[in-house]
């Protein structure tokens, strides 16, 4: 993607790291205020590691957001005039209690309101969309996908086309036309039915290429977007993009993923088989003041997400590396995803601090339920070790990169396990050889063919797959010989 010079370097890529980090935030209209807790909390501990001035898009290759999780995502990521995020995560909250209330101002209630609600949402979107369109665009401006600090995804879906469309910073490089204002694609992720009208817009690319955009909310095709964000990924690494090198399309053990819910009311258990029989047209999309169609497709979007992941992470042995901090037990107004009065949104405030405070919990695989972890920790503490952890990884990767201003001085020494052969010519399994190599790039030449066995890391440049590379080696033939040796050798690299 492209990048604009900056005071402080952009993350580097993974390509000179051990992981492959993700955010991901949920869509839930107003309580968009929950997540925003936690990211502050979680920037909070990044700042305590490496200073005031580190923001969430310093760490995160990929951030991701759904609906509310989009306008999150794009907040954190546009540039300002310094080339810094326009938002840090503390100042999320403060935008949601100021433009709350406006986005989704409130009628006096009583019997007479009730009445013309259901007329609304029957009629029509129950709010015009028009402060929301233009607090928007007068934060974001003209600011284009191209130019956000990291990689970002945003899913959407075409009703026109009657399936989704994801905005995705990888993807722009390879169809221009995607390459849309961020207000534009954040008004269509937030186009939540019955709550907000559907937005259409076209973009243009620089060879006059146009294509239009018909577009609801997000949420209808992934209220989740963790998923979407690792099939980005994937698809990078599928298309050898050497950012992404040497990882696997498979390899979830490199992935470090934070997932952020917006919150459930599944301890109400509002619904039931009996009452929904009887409903038709309306009763789904008015009961008992909330909308059980949306909410019924949004939550199952993402509880499968969380279910596939728990199962691939837990599979893989890797469920230390995926975070998913959800509060399902919302009750009343706070499971709103419009009621913007202002006791619902200190409501909602408390709601987000507590959460810190509550157990870690990971999908039950047997029952799909989240349950509380055994070893006791808070949220709040999991987040803290994910902030080591991607503080730690920006650090490795700025060390180990050729292009950070702040790489180690002395050559970049890559740990390697190898299997060498004597002779590229004369080979056979007795001549086979195990061997501990650092690997520095050089100047291309080749004589020696060097096979991996099994790979940790890459030299930092190696054209033609050519490099001089200094060996310390304890070589052990099957034949019983041992050599122990420091040279210098010029090596031709095969990936197996």
């Amino acid at each position: 993607m492209e990048r604009n010079p900056s005071s402080l370097p952009p993350i580097q890529p993974p390509t000179y790291g051990n992981l492959v980090t993700i955010l991901s935030i949920d869509g839930g209209g107003i309580r968009g205020i929950i997540p925003a807790t936690i990211l502050e909390f979680l920037e909070s501990q990044l700042q305590e590691l490496d200073g005031e001035e580190a923001r969430l898009a310093d760490y995160f290759d990929v951030i991701a957001g759904t609906s509310t999780g989009g306008l999150v995502t794009a907040m954190l990521t546009a540039p300002d005039k310094n080339n810094r995020p326009l938002f840090a995560a503390k100042d999320i909250k403060p935008f949601y209690l100021e433009n709350g209330p406006k986005i989704f101002p409130q009628k006096s209630g009583g019997l007479f309101s009730t009445i013309v609600k259901l007329f609304k949402t029957v009629a029509g979107p129950k709010y015009d969309g028009k402060y929301l369109h233009e607090v928007i665009r007068n934060n974001l401006g003209t600011t284009r996908l191209s130019q956000t600090l990291t990689s970002i995804v945003i899913p959407t879906f075409d009703i026109m086309q009657l399936q989704p469309t994801i905005f995705s910073s990888y993807e722009v490089s390879k169809d221009p036309t995607m390459n849309a204002q961020l207000s534009d694609i954040c008004i269509g992720t937030s186009a939540a039915p019955t709550y907000l009208p559907t937005y259409y817009f076209k973009n243009e690319d620089k060879e006059g290429n146009v294509r239009e955009f018909n577009l609801t909310d997000g949420g209808v095709a992934a209220n989740n977007p963790t998923l979407v964000a690792i099939g980005e990924v994937t698809k990078q690494v599928f298309r050898k993009d050497q950012d992404f090198f040497p990882i696997k399309p498979m390899d979830y053990g490199r992935f470090l993923v934070i997932s952020i819910g917006t919150g459930a009311a599944k301890i109400e258990k509002k619904y039931n088989a009996k009452k929904a029989a009887k409903w038709g047209a309306i009763d789904w999309v008015h009961y008992d003041g909330s909308t059980p169609i949306v909410n019924v497709f949004s939550q199952a979007s993402a509880d499968m997400v969380d279910l596939h992941l728990g199962v691939v992470f837990q599979a893989l042995h890797s469920e230390d590396n995926y975070l998913r901090i959800q509060d399902d037990t919302l009750s009343g107004t706070v499971a709103s995803v419009d009621i913007s009065t202002k006791e619902n949104l200190n409501n909602l405030l408390n709601v987000g601090e507590e959460l810190l405070n509550k157990p870690l919990s990971r999908v039950n695989l047997d029952t799909g339920l989240t349950e509380p972890v055994k070893t006791g920790v808070t949220n709040a503490e999991a987040l803290k070790k994910f902030a080591e952890l991607l503080s730690k990884e920006r650090k490795l990767r700025e060390q180990r990169s050729p292009h950070s201003k702040v790489a180690n001085k002395r050559p970049p020494w890559v740990y390697i396990r190898v299997v060498a052969l004597e002779s590229p010519h004369n080979v056979n399994v007795d001549q086979q050889l195990t061997t501990e190599l650092f690997l520095m790039s050089r100047t291309p030449s080749s004589n020696v063919q060097v096979y991996f066995s099994s790979l940790k890391s890459t030299p930092q440049e190696m054209p033609g797959n050519l490099c001089l590379c200094l060996v310390y080696a304890d070589l052990s033939f099957s034949t019983g010989k041992r050599v122990t040796a420091s040279i210098y050798t010029p090596c031709r690299l095969q990936i197996l």
